[in-house]
């Protein structure tokens, strides 16, 4: 078993069981891509096995703190076990569920996502490349499902030394799905969706915005980067009039559309805008349009902390947007999936954005992560979306 020797006064963030270990940690050692290694601190005490990344700033990632702990197919099969138990207890009702969400559930870069009898990975780091087959046959055997599709296209897929990879790993067939979520149907296809398909860990936000519009009457509702729409269903589920659902990407609209048609909505109560979001907002201002809800979900602008005061200046111009499009009365629905911005800082980034705009708000809930997208204690990093519901005074 080859050893990695951490520099001293590297190895805290190891005993308090974060489980990263960054190149600039380590004094010596070295490995094959994904091969198991000891970590040890500089005195020797062991303190992880982990997965060895020579490519990665992060070089390794932690299997386990137990020094007992074997790494083997036994340990990948029980870890996907307790994963997938932990789902059926959260009782979710849905057919699309995380049921591997990474380092939280002590599967550093593992995706899982079930859409009813198909599920979809995403082999993110180089360890569980490495063990990709047996971790693709404790799936099946687990949950049973015949069909298992990869999406391992990411960039940090791409940050490890790993070149892409798609299709099926186990069983065959057609990409395009439907699942149940809170009662509506909605499409994707797992080919060729955004993430493993569909953007599970909005659940929850989603059924806020219903439940919102219905509460508070919001007749016009603003939904930009809707990507598939599930946004502008949910919206229209909570009694919304009319919704104006903006996207760049003409595929996404088409599913989006579908999706309406999917869940018998009159097509007449849906305005569908193929444009750059912030140009759009821009120009409805000038325009002089005001809606009664905003949805702002964009993509990752932060992946890391390096990237969060560019990122910081483009969600503040966004919502600053946002905030004049609303009425008096009206709610705003604003979403940050960086993981280089954190839970305060976008806190900070949306109030600042409602002063320069003018408006007297009220912050009424902060949304995140589904519950099948766990945090854990010892790794903060996991809690990468954040969400803010905000009114402005009547």
């Amino acid at each position: 078993m080859k050893s990695i020797r951490l520099k001293p006064g590297k190895e805290r963030s190891l005993q308090r069981h974060h489980p990263w270990v960054f190149d600039g940690a380590i004094a010596k050692g070295g490995a094959d891509p994904g091969e198991t290694v000891r970590v040890d601190s500089a005195d020797g005490q062991f303190l992880a096995w982990g997965a060895y990344s020579p490519a990665s700033k992060i070089r390794v990632r932690a299997w386990s703190f137990d020094q007992g702990q074997r790494i083997d197919a036994a340990f990948f099969k029980d870890r996907l076990r307790a994963a997938i138990a932990l789902r059926e207890r959260l009782a979710i009702a849905s057919d699309g569920v995380r049921l591997v969400h990474a380092e939280s559930d002590g599967l550093p870069g593992l995706v899982v996502d079930r859409y009813g009898d198909t599920l979809v990975a995403q082999f993110g780091a180089a360890g569980v490349e490495r063990w990709k087959d047996v971790i693709a046959d404790a799936l099946v055997d687990l949950t049973a499902c015949e069909r298992l599709y990869e999406r391992s296209d990411t960039s940090s897929r791409r940050l490890e030394g790993l070149a892409d990879a798609t299709g099926w790993l186990r069983g065959q067939g057609g990409t395009a799905l439907e699942l149940n979520e809170h009662g509506w149907r909605l499409g994707l296809d797992v080919a060729s969706g955004h993430k493993t398909g569909y953007y599970l860990d909005q659940r929850d936000s989603r059924a806020a915005c219903r439940d919102l519009v219905q509460r508070f009457k919001l007749a016009e509702v603003f939904n930009g980067y809707c990507y598939s729409g599930g946004f502008t269903v949910a919206a229209l589920a909570g009694g919304a009039r009319r919704v104006l659902s903006v996207d760049s990407s003409g595929p996404a609209l088409e599913q989006a559309r579908a999706n309406v048609a999917l869940n018998g909505f009159d097509a007449a109560r849906c305005e569908w805008l193929d444009a750059d979001v912030n140009a759009s907002l821009r120009r409805l201002i000038d325009e002089g349009r005001q809606f009664d809800g905003i949805v702002l979900d964009p993509p990752k602008l932060a992946p890391t902390a390096a990237h969060a005061e560019r990122a910081a200046r483009a969600y503040k111009d966004i919502n600053r947007l946002g905030f004049k499009l609303l009425r008096p009365g009206g709610v705003l629905f604003t979403f940050s999936c960086s993981g280089g911005v954190g839970v305060e800082l976008f806190h900070k980034i949306v109030a600042s954005a409602g002063l320069e705009a003018g408006v007297d708000g009220v912050f009424l809930q902060r949304l995140g992560g589904a519950c099948d997208h766990p945090m854990t204690v010892n790794f903060p990093e996991g809690e990468y979306l954040k969400g803010l519901v905000v009114m402005r005074r009547p």
